[in-house]
């Protein structure tokens, strides 16, 4: 994999080409201090610019009410503003009612699939500025994207290509998960086919293995094969409920990519599997038994941390208070000891 093919596979770049075959998306691009914003490690605070976001507001007479946000204890109180992106919050806002209301973002490669975990609903649908940010500040794929585009490349000896960030705003569609297929092509020729979501069984997959396949290989030899700017890559497609599909993503043909339910190895040296048959190779979970665990759930926080977060596990919100106060309490008495051990 080389560099000048993770720059092929930007979106803008592929978009342009394949328009009529993929959902409806808009291209913004992503100022610097956009950028510092969501690389800093900071905690998470959105602008009041923002008409769908939600601001605490203080009492604090000398400072701006509507910006800053406090959090307060008995000895310290610590003021965090929040950033302004006034004209970018406007073109955002504007790209999202143009496209419906609802958006599913994502960057130049890659969207913040392993940050649904912090979404409302576990979602990647977004209506505001502040739930874009709060998934990609979430993401490590997103960081990826901005900080290591390159990282994996053949050909780390040459100098990096320049990269202008954008943000991708896709038109919000009720994507079902068995309907969704990656595609890897080498040498312009389609050789295997996998199941997206490989971690659940989907009966009617198995069943219309036959036709699903037929469907994709036309439209790669009907709308994509030759036409895209290198002849090794990965496509994602959609196949709807008319049978129709959709161009959904592209992706470099390489390790950065997730081979699904094949290995790289067949992939790229010539595998049985993928290689010596007639047409693609076409691989899904063929039953309950074979369903695997999701490859973003590493990415997720203890589910004990979410059970207190939501107070949807009382018994172990009880524990955890009488914890902090047991704590509180040992704290007290351990500087009231140190006081009266203190020289006079």
């Amino acid at each position: 994999m080389k560099k000048e093919q993770v720059v092929n596979c930007q979106f803008s770049v592929w978009y342009p080409i394949f328009k009529k075959h993929t959902i409806k998306s808009l291209i913004l691009p992503l100022p610097q201090n956009v950028i510092d914003y969501l690389l800093d490690d900071g905690t998470l605070v959105v602008s009041g610019s923002d008409h769908n976001t939600q601001q605490t507001q203080t009492n604090n007479s000398d400072s701006d009410a509507e910006e800053d946000i406090q959090w307060s204890d008995d000895e310290t109180t610590t003021t965090v503003t929040a950033p302004e992106f006034p004209e970018f919050t406007s073109k955002v806002l504007e790209a999202i009612n143009a496209l419906g209301g609802r958006v599913f973002p994502k960057l130049n490669w890659s969207a913040p699939r392993d940050a649904n975990w912090i979404a409302l609903n576990s979602s990647l649908q977004c209506h505001s500025l502040s739930d874009i940010f709060l998934l990609f500040k979430s993401s490590d794929f997103i960081t990826h994207d901005l900080t290591q585009p390159f990282l994996q490349c053949s050909d780390q000896d040459s100098p990096d290509p320049v990269i202008n960030y954008e943000l991708v705003l896709r038109k919000w569609s009720e994507l079902i998960p068995g309907g969704e297929f990656r595609c890897f092509v080498k040498e312009n020729k389609l050789i295997a086919i996998s199941q997206r979501d490989y971690t659940q069984y989907y009966q009617h997959v198995l069943k219309q293995e036959e036709q699903i396949s037929q469907a994709v290989q036309e439209f790669f030899s009907q709308h994509i094969q030759y036409n895209f700017l290198d002849e090794d890559f990965v496509f994602d497609v959609y196949r709807d409920s008319q049978g129709r599909v959709w161009l959904i993503d592209l992706n470099p043909f390489g390790e950065v990519t997730d081979s699904l339910l094949f290995s790289w190895e067949e992939l790229t040296c010539g595998g049985e599997t993928a290689h010596q048959q007639e047409g693609p190779a076409f691989r899904c979970t063929t039953s309950d038994v074979t369903v695997q665990p999701s490859p973003c759930l590493s990415y997720r926080i203890p589910r004990d941390f979410v059970d207190l977060s939501t107070g949807e596990d009382a018994y172990k919100l009880i524990d955890f208070l009488k914890l902090k106060k047991s704590q509180q309490e040992e704290s007290e008495e351990e500087e009231e000891e140190e006081e009266e051990n203190a020289p006079q």
